[in-house]
């Protein structure tokens, strides 16, 4: 693929954002649209990106982009309404359209990818993996789904080195666009019941993605997923998780804030793994990017700890935002839990790192119809908590459904200190409340309104 020029339509979003860098280091001109202004296509720009938020071919669409051509590429997100006046022009005018998954398709496919994919886990065990191949004289391209904190990027690129990182995405059976020299499958509890309509349907798309994989490369899964992996011959097939299979930890320690382990590999072990982000979640998430990064024997046991322990974290996942340094002072933690497991396990990890506090949890619902298919496993899991805030649903690409509203999740909540509340309250509210320990959950919006709630808390304390 010769390209000039890229456009892409849904060009603030976060897996769009590393591709537009990309081929900006390319000397490719890139331009795009989106719909809403954000701190992220503000930096596009500044890059040098041309990016409109405006839904006019006339506005959004620089002239050098209004011809096809084979020098031409338009990249486009799922998201990106069908009717849309720029997607129209670009679907109807014979220009190479393509969706985001297949431009990270060739890019990935003329490298040694190592993709992670699974319902939860990908973002933070590739950002993992990229960390520890970037740290090391390996090295690596990397297309992550967060910004990965003291980088400010969610890319990293390299002149040198054979490998790309990247987040293999189920949605939209993104992922099949992809050919992994190594595959990590980290969960399968079902998700985008939109797309695929039954779990059956779910897991078949996880297995056709390992029927993907190079034949001279390998795949790892996390013990106990229901999947039936259908990888090529000559694939080599490994398994882990935190206690058990071929890659596992032992000797796991807890204190002052800190989590250690032994990291357990076939032929060895490295003792004393210091976790970066010591929460319980990210023992699974290690042992997966520290085996991803070993099965392309170049990385040292020497460079898989060193990676680990440097690890800075993505952000909002379970991100630090307010700490008072004092006995029984305040904390804040945002997190990016959007499913049922996700949000058990990020209030889980919150449990262990403060056992007898007062949880407070926030949760933002992320679509109609997650909420809709999983309302009870959200209330089970926010039912752990001590409190319970409630936001309105985050609609992203969605268009309202009749009776669905965080309200059905707030009336399964069985925690009696429980209440529903507008996104534009939320600062208010919490700041006159005595909380404890408070957790912001979700992948919508209100992250963005937790760095305001800390300065009006105490604006010394923040992080």
């Amino acid at each position: 693929m010769s390209l000039k020029r890229v456009y892409f339509i849904g060009a603030g979003g976060i897996g769009m954002a590393a591709l537009e860098r990309y081929f900006l280091s390319q000397g490719i001109t890139v331009a795009g649209y989106d719909r809403t202004p954000s701190d992220l296509t503000a930096e596009l720009i500044r890059e040098g990106v041309t990016i409109s938020y405006t839904d006019s071919v006339a506005e959004a669409v620089p002239e050098e982009f209004r011809t096809p051509s084979p020098d031409t590429l338009v990249v486009y997100t799922p998201a990106v309404p069908h009717d849309s006046e720029v997607m129209t022009f670009f679907r109807e005018g014979g220009f190479n359209l393509v969706k985001r998954s297949a431009a990270l398709g060739h890019i990935t496919n003329t490298s040694k990818a190592i993709c992670f994919s699974g319902t939860h886990g990908k973002t933070t065990t590739s950002a993992m993996a990229a960390h520890i191949l970037h740290s090391s004289p390996v090295g690596c391209n990397a297309f992550l789904g967060g910004i990965l904190r003291r980088y400010n990027s969610n890319l990293m690129l390299s002149a040198t080195s054979p490998y790309t990182v990247a987040e293999a995405d189920e949605y939209d059976r993104s992922f099949h666009q992809l050919r992994p020299y190594i595959a990590v499958v980290t969960a399968t509890d079902p998700d985008h019941l939109d797309i695929y309509g039954t779990e059956e349907a779910y897991l078949e798309s996880f297995a056709h993605f390992t029927e993907l994989i190079r034949p001279d490369g390998a795949l790892l899964v996390h013990i106990g997923l229901k999947l039936v992996p259908r990888p090529p011959k000559g694939v080599r097939t490994y398994t882990y998780s935190r206690t058990e299979g071929d890659f596992h930890a032992t000797n796991i320690r807890r204190a002052e804030g800190r989590i250690t382990f032994d990291f357990v590999y076939p032929g060895g072990s490295v003792s004393d793994i210091d976790l970066g982000v010591p929460v319980d979640i990210n023992i699974d998430n290690a042992i997966a990017a520290m085996a991803a990064c070993s099965l392309t024997g170049e990385v040292t046991p020497a460079d898989l700890a060193q990676g680990i322990a440097t690890y800075p974290g993505v952000e909002r996942r379970f991100q630090m935002h307010l700490r008072q340094n004092r006995p029984g002072g305040k904390v804040v933690i945002d997190d990016y839990a959007h499913h049922p497991d996700e949000l058990r396990s990020s209030i889980a990890s919150v449990r262990a790192l403060y056992p007898g506090r007062h949880l407070t949890v926030v949760f933002q619902p992320h679509l109609f119809t997650r909420t809709r298919d999983f309302y009870r496993e959200f209330a089970a899991a926010l039912s752990q908590a001590d409190s319970v805030i409630l936001i309105d649903i985050y609609p992203a690409r969605e268009e309202p459904i009749p009776g669905i509203t965080s309200e059905i999740i707030l009336n399964e909540v069985t925690t009696a200190d429980k209440m529903l509340i507008s996104k534009e309250n939320f600062v208010n509210t919490l700041k006159k409340r005595n909380f404890d320990i408070l957790l912001t959950a979700g992948a919508g919006d209100l992250s963005f309104l937790v760095p305001e709630l800390c300065r009006e808390v105490d604006p010394e304390s923040c992080i």
